[in-house]
């Protein structure tokens, strides 16, 4: 048993706290800020730190909990630094009684790491460490506000992936499987295992990172015309493997073979269904080692039925394991593995080194690159930024999703107006929930003040700053914040400024942020749910119009603004609607003469 000392003291109210304001304990304390504890009607609320000492910190040995098998590498790397206690298969009660006397837990994705364990834990838990890429186990809100940090491993398995993808590929180019059942079976169909070959063939990779890169890399070398569809890849990159970039449209309209490997995220659930295989060439044939709920499964069981799709390959799949009667793994046109893309010797080690590292640099007080949640912020300046983070995420999505498919987002130029000293007002929070907005729509990868700028780079956008500083005081931190994407082409045209970059601006307005500049156009549209752009001729009636096909379809339209040139010119017209309207209903709106051109923004 460790002994555990607390000393309660009321906070310190200081007046001079800022962003930029820092402090740190010695390494043997760690300390938890407690600001919803209930109290008895006789005592007042309050503010509590409570500051602990374990007897493991004070011999500079912390404690790790491994719950889940762990590479002996890792395990090694580990023991160097911590006492290691390797516990498999515990009940949720015992993990929770045995956390309290831990300073790190790691897990797989077999382990619930729940708001309930990080409660048991008395604060002694700094890190998680999550052995892989997903960490849907973890509740990153519980650690945030246990102060715990979680970092996982996200690149070591990249080739095993990649390597899995390419069998996959091949295995189902030519019948492997099906043939090889077929053998076991005693029979000897030759004729009707007459595969395809792969020289010559276009291989769409929809999600061109890590693994997608790898996997393009390797199709090459199989004589294969590789193109991809990334908004987020770097050009340069893609031109260095030999890969053209093409919009989500031309990728499935003109690849004989599809590989997927991008995250499932909102914007990429069932990405592939009835619409999208019907624009697909006939006889397409589709590779996924990224995650099953990126396809419609019963969507796609009709695509192989009617012969659009000829064969799939899966690793993955929407539930783990399917239900034994899936009519999408008993087909006899579909090659099927038990989610192997991570599981070579090799990578699991690479995996168990990478987690060890990312843990024992947590524990030393290291911020982690890996870390997929943000560290604590004085409660006084995130409740003054709050909005502004808000807009700074809204900002970034929004421009993001202005960049025309085949254009890679490298360039972003973010100016913040404000009348505070630069002393004042650390732009670090701000410039991370841009880069959030920007990356996270259509990624796996959790952006925060930690990972940010890394998670930036990696992807190959450089992010500059700008102060605009303004007469006067404010009791405002900010009066505006611009965000311009350079060297892009747009889906909307009229979000192109006169210097050519793609241009958002937007400012809070009584604690709501708020869209007040689209390219040229002044506009001010609130930023809830989202919004319909429209670019028009000015004439009376057309806001009317544009209400009365939302209003058929039951669309709640919350905030209407248009912004003009000059009376009876062109003028931008920005809708904000609480629902997502229908196709059709789009299609309506962008069949009315005066509409020149239109696009619909999700928050």
């Amino acid at each position: 048993m460790s002994t555990m000392a607390s000393l309660k003291t009321p906070t310190l109210k200081n007046p001079s706290l800022s962003l930029t304001s820092k402090s740190r304990l010695p390494s043997a304390f760690s300390a938890t800020s407690l600001n919803n504890l209930r109290f008895s009607r006789s005592q007042p609320q309050r503010r509590v730190l409570i500051i602990t000492a374990s007897a493991a910190s004070f011999s500079n040995k912390p404690t790790v909990l491994v719950a889940e098998k762990l590479g002996e590498a890792g395990l090694t790397l580990l023991k160097q630094f911590a006492n290691v206690d390797c516990s498999y298969n515990l009940s949720p009660e015992e993990l929770c009684t045995k956390i309290s006397l831990c300073d790190a837990l790691i897990v797989r994705s077999g382990t619930k790491v729940n708001r309930e364990v990080f409660e048991s834990s008395g604060g002694r838990l700094k890190v998680v460490g999550r052995a892989g890429v997903g960490i849907d186990n973890v509740d990153l809100a519980a650690a945030t506000e246990h102060g715990c940090l979680v970092v996982n491993a996200p690149t070591a398995n990249t080739v095993a992936a990649a390597e899995h993808g390419i069998a996959l590929l091949a295995a189902m180019a030519r019948n492997v499987a099906q043939a090889d059942a077929s053998v076991k079976a005693e029979k000897w169909q030759r004729n009707k295992y007459v595969g395809v070959s792969l020289v010559g063939k276009t291989l769409a990779i929809l999600g061109f990172g890590k693994v997608g890169s790898e996997v393009a890399r390797r199709a090459k070398g199989l004589g294969m015309h590789v193109i991809a569809h990334d908004p987020y890849a770097p050009a340069d990159r893609a031109r260095a493997i030999g890969v053209e970039l093409v919009s989500f449209e031309e990728a499935i309209a003109t690849a004989d073979f599809i590989s997927l490997h991008m995250p499932l995220t909102p914007a990429t659930s069932k990405m592939l269904n009835d619409e999208t295989f019907a624009r697909m060439k006939k006889g397409v044939r589709i590779v996924n080692v990224a995650r099953g709920g990126v396809i419609d499964e019963e969507a796609l069981v009709r695509a192989l039925d009617a012969g659009i799709v000829a064969q799939a390959a899966l690793d993955v799949f929407t539930e783990e394991p399917p239900q034994q009667d899936s009519k999408l793994v008993q087909h006899e046109r579909v090659t099927v593995t038990p989610h192997l893309g991570a599981s070579t010797i090799e990578a699991q080690e690479g995996v168990a080194i990478e987690i060890a590292e990312a843990v024992v640099g947590a524990l030393k007080g290291e911020l982690a690159a890996t870390a997929v949640n943000a560290p604590m912020v004085p409660a006084e300046v995130l409740t003054e930024l709050k909005p502004y983070v808000e807009l700074a995420e809204k900002l970034g999505r929004l421009a993001v999703q202005l960049v025309a498919g085949g254009s890679g987002v490298q360039n972003v130029k973010v100016s913040y107006a404000s009348s505070r000293a630069p002393d004042d007002l650390d732009t670090r929070l701000l410039r991370a929930m841009i880069t959030k907005g920007i990356i996270e729509p259509i990624t796996s990868v959790f952006v925060n003040l930690v990972n940010a700028d890394y998670t930036a780079k990696q992807r190959g956008l450089r992010i500059t700053e700008e102060r605009i500083l303004l007469d006067g005081l404010s009791e405002n931190p900010l009066e505006s914040i611009q965000v311009q994407i350079a060297n892009v082409e747009s889906k909307f045209a009229s979000a192109i400024s006169e210097t050519g970059e793609i241009k958002v601006e937007g400012r809070v307005k009584d604690g709501i942020p708020h869209l007040t500049k689209v390219g040229s156009f002044g506009v001010d549209v609130s930023l809830e749910g989202s919004i319909i752009l429209c670019r028009q001729v000015d004439q009376p009636g057309m806001i009317g119009k544009v209400g009365s096909i939302l209003g058929e379809e039951n669309v709640n339209v919350n905030f209407m603004s248009v912004g003009r040139i000059a009376p009876r010119k062109q003028a931008v017209m920005a809708i904000g609607v609480d629902e997502q309207p229908s196709k059709e209903s789009l299609k309506r709106i962008g069949d009315v003469p005066a509409i020149e051109e239109f696009v619909f923004l999700k928050l």
